[in-house]
């Protein structure tokens, strides 16, 4: 794919996130990255035709394919000689731990040209017992088959292994792609959750709030035709027990007592009128009207005592 054919921002924003997740070494990126830095796009997509899934570019990887296949060339060599030699160095350990048994027979007590006219079938047959014991341990339905049948089964086992080697490495591979996808997809959800939360609290700022404001006033309108409607009965309930309480003759004879009483206020308040001027005019004498005031009362005090006295005396001589 050419960089002129990123034109679909859609299939092009698709199409990069599968050649980050596939073609590319890991890498987090977040979709606004992307949208914000086309130039950079276009560049991951030109990087992905010259590279492969593990980052190394197209010739470098064919060499290191060539590579390994060499190397696993001489490997198996090296290990066929390894597997002979230690095959060899066990049948010699053992020969030379039975040479120290003196009821060996003369078979056993071999020489060199006698031991190594029979050395190819001893590794044989120990190779044989080996790959037997290998074939039992990985299928151990396989040990009760007949050495033909083990013998078929150990020509295929390597092929066996191999497939179950490559299904582990795919395995591992998708392992490895899933555990990506997984990060990716928890950083996405992280986003897109602070981006719910964030639209929560809007909303809870702009509706929510608004909404406890309106419900709050309407609330409060509530109470306050209720608080009317209760002092409206309450008045009621007294206008009732008035109108039970008084009847109209009681009413009449309230307003005639009312009449009489305001009537008599009125002329107490005229009498007090008329001392409130007499007093008035005594306070204009001053000094006088005290020394008057004082000289009357002794006068009158004495009046009350000389009648007294003189009421006394008439009752004395009665």
């Amino acid at each position: 794919m050419a960089s002129g054919d990123f034109c679909s921002p859609g299939e092009g924003m698709e199409l990069l996130q599968q050649v980050c997740s596939k073609q590319l070494p890991p890498c987090h990126l977040r979709e606004e990255d992307l949208l914000q830095n086309p130039h950079f796009s276009k560049l991951l997509l030109s990087l992905s035709q010259h590279m492969d899934e593990c980052g190394l570019s197209l010739i470098l990887a064919k060499e290191q394919t060539q590579a390994w296949k060499e190397v696993r060339l001489h490997k198996t060599k090296w290990l066929r000689f390894e597997i002979l030699h230690r095959v060899i160095q066990e049948l010699l350990v053992d020969y030379y731990v039975k040479i120290q048994d003196t009821n060996l027979t003369s078979e056993d007590k071999k020489d060199c040209v006698w031991m190594r006219a029979r050395l190819a079938l001893e590794v044989e047959e120990l190779l044989k017992k080996k790959c037997f014991t290998l074939l039992c341990y990985h299928n151990p339905d396989s040990d009760s088959d007949s050495e033909t049948r083990k013998a078929e089964k150990v020509g295929k086992l390597a092929e066996v292994l191999m497939d179950e080697k490559q299904q582990c490495q795919d395995a591992k591979s998708q392992q490895k792609e899933q555990m990506v996808l997984l990060e990716k997809k928890s950083a996405t959800y992280s986003q897109v959750l602070l981006r719910c939360l964030a639209l929560l609290q809007r909303l809870l700022q702009e509706h929510r709030l608004k909404a406890q404001s309106e419900l709050d006033r309407s609330n409060a309108q509530y109470l306050e035709i209720k608080c009317s409607t209760l002092i409206l009965k309450l008045r009621i309930e007294e206008l009732k027990i008035l109108s039970d309480t008084y009847t109209a003759e009681k009413v009449e004879v309230h307003r005639l007592i009312r009449d009489r009483l305001e009537g008599a206020i009125h002329l107490q308040e005229q009498d007090m009128e008329k001392s409130r001027q007499v007093l008035n005019t005594y306070e204009v004498l001053g000094e006088e009207f005290d020394r008057l005031v004082k000289e009357y009362t002794q006068l009158k005090q004495a009046t009350e005592n000389k009648r007294w006295a003189l009421q006394e005396f008439d009752k004395a001589y009665r």
